[in-house]
């Protein structure tokens, strides 16, 4: 009962913001017209022109008359005009470039704006993955060397146990922390690109010989090698949550509480979200039961609470800011936190924006 109880006030609170064919709002400081600049993202945009920057699809429609009406490149003019009652951002100009051949003369473009600020995740996105924990179990691991080292840098010949197939090229990686979501159940295990390894040796029973190449940090016995990729599409189309919902249980950072451009971790996978989706986070207050004496359920014990008189009271959740989805994995997700009221710390929820 108590817990369809937390779920009807949650319905209830999320309600209004669930609507995602809402109508656009401009702010007030809107402008009418906007050259867009080298370091602007789309999200820069949107937030500029938008009360609900998650509605940006809405605003920018489909305008056929541009190559790829999803980029928006430096020096291209955007123009507010109203269809329909309802405002609709165009194209006013777009800025060419002139390119001189030997024969010919092109027009050219420089290259379109990011969607979200890579350069403020790309320290975080190449360098962290979450993969399967039964796949981690399984990567060979680094053994040791000749000189009977612990640590490892550049150009160091190691020696590492073999499984599955070589490859050429190997991350080395460390496990960084288990991912569980709020009933512990495992969603992958994170892990921190340390080095980069080549194959040197693969014929040797059971045992490849790699050497270390371009060491971020020392590399250790017990560190995995891994073949897969770490990088996440920077092309992505800004679309509102609808029916999602989860919860933060991680970050890439060493600090528990967390506001604007940190990125964190959920419990959503690649089956319920993709990346470009927008959420909103909501923070939910604990627990408080209502008697002669209000207390919080954390503070009031097995024996007290049993003889408690009052009610369990619930408290909303009530929102505190956006972030944006920009890489999924099997069971989680990593998101970006593009606008925060207040800190955002592990167990909050994300739902539609």
């Amino acid at each position: 009962m108590k817990r369809k109880l937390q779920q009807w006030l949650l319905a209830i609170f999320l309600l209004p913001v669930s609507l995602v064919h809402a109508a656009v709002t401009l702010k007030d400081t809107a402008p009418q017209t906007y050259t867009v600049k080298k370091d602007d993202t789309l999200w820069d945009i949107a937030n500029l022109f938008l009360e609900q920057p998650w509605l940006w699809p809405q605003l920018w429609r489909t305008n056929t008359q541009i190559v790829n009406p999803h980029l928006i490149y430096p020096g291209d003019v955007l123009r507010i005009k109203m269809v329909n009652g309802q405002p609709v951002l165009e194209l006013a100009q777009e800025k060419k470039r002139l390119t001189l051949g030997p024969t010919t003369v092109k027009q050219t473009k420089a290259a379109p704006i990011n969607t979200l600020p890579w350069t403020a995740i790309a320290p975080y996105i190449n360098y962290n993955e979450i993969i399967d924990e039964e796949n981690y179990e399984i990567l060979p691991h680094l053994l040791g060397n000749q000189n009977g080292d612990i640590r490892f840098i550049s150009e160091d010949l190691v020696l590492s146990r073999s499984y599955g197939r070589p490859s050429d090229q190997f991350r080395v990686v460390r496990k960084q922390s288990t991912i569980t979501n709020l009933d512990g159940e495992i969603l992958g295990i994170q892990i921190h690109h340390i080095a980069n390894a080549r194959m040197v040796e693969s014929s040797i029973p059971t045992q490849w010989l790699v050497r270390v190449d371009n060491s971020n940090l020392e590399a250790r016995r017990g560190d995995r090698l891994y073949a897969g990729d770490f990088s996440a599409a920077q092309d992505m189309v800004l679309q509102p949550a609808t029916e999602q919902r989860g919860r933060v249980v991680g970050n890439l950072h060493q600090h528990q509480l967390l506001g604007k451009n940190d990125v964190v971790v959920l419990d959503i996978g690649s089956q319920d979200i993709s990346p470009g989706t927008v959420m909103g986070l909501y923070s939910q207050g604990p627990d408080i039961i209502d008697g002669t004496e209000p207390a919080y359920a954390s503070e009031a014990n097995a024996i007290r609470s049993a003889f408690q008189d009052g009610s369990t009271v619930t408290q909303p959740a009530l929102k505190i800011g956006e972030l944006v989805i920009f890489k999924t994995f099997e069971k989680a997700s990593y998101g970006i936190i593009t606008r925060a009221r207040g800190l955002v710390k592990n167990g909050d929820i994300v739902a539609n924006p």
